[in-house]
């Protein structure tokens, strides 16, 4: 089993004693160092291999978000923040996961997992399960580009637009109503807002108001709150 060196940054104290923690207590995850800021990640990074970054956005000197776009090599990242509202923002980068503070142990190893899952060969599928994915192309700059069904977190309408959350990255696409009806037929997406398509097996916890998906916020419309808490009521049976 491979094994994963990780890299926290973050300042503060608490914070970085329980990210220690939870790595302890996963086999295929090494903390190789803790850094303060991003300048003193950057060094780290030059000096070391780093294959996993739990980022915190709010750090002195540079913000997280703006550490990422200084770097030509991404390793895995994994945002760690106690503010929602850099969700969707934090994906255009093609992180991992966001982590919204307090961290529980169970939510970390959703997203560690991820990483594990990811890299893990096609060869290690149960045999007689189907090696085939389902899968859409979507154009973007006149390049077509491969999303997996079951990578999806949520789509959001953005007039003309629609841009395509999965755990791997982050498009903006024209869909046509076929795409999104491919999408919704696939048994695992509903609507919950006129603007938002979640994929149900990736939502993390929901209320009446809104749902919560891979560190997304996401409103439910009021003329779809019944539908939405029949359908994920009936799920909890």
């Amino acid at each position: 089993m491979r094994v994963y060196s990780c890299l926290i940054v973050e300042d503060e104290p608490l914070a970085v004693e329980i990210l220690q923690e939870y790595i302890q207590e996963i086999p295929f995850l090494e903390l190789t160092a803790v850094a303060p800021n991003a300048v003193n990640a950057l060094q780290i990074m030059q000096e070391k291999s780093i294959d996993v970054l739990f980022l915190d956005i709010h750090l002195p000197l540079l913000k997280g978000l703006d550490f990422l776009k200084t770097l030509k090599q991404q390793p895995h990242v994994i945002i760690t923040t106690a503010y929602h509202q850099y969700a969707l923002e934090s994906y255009e980068f093609n992180v991992i996961d966001y982590l919204l503070k307090p961290i529980e142990f169970s939510r970390f190893l959703t997203a560690v997992n991820k990483i594990h899952v990811k890299e893990q060969p096609s060869t290690t599928q149960p045999i007689g399960i189907s090696t085939e994915r389902p899968f859409l192309f979507c154009t973007v700059n006149k390049k077509r580009i491969r999303i997996f069904l079951d990578e999806l977190l949520c789509i959001e309408s953005q007039k003309e637009y629609s841009k395509i959350i999965t755990v791997s990255k982050t498009i903006l696409t024209k869909l046509s109503p076929a795409q999104i009806e491919t999408f919704l037929s696939s048994g695992n997406c509903m609507r919950v807002h006129r603007s938002f398509i979640v994929a149900i097996d990736k939502i993390d916890s929901y209320s009446a108001m809104e749902i919560e998906i891979g560190g997304l916020r996401i409103p439910i419309g009021r003329s779809y709150k019944e539908l939405v808490q029949q359908a994920l009521d009936g799920l909890s049976r």
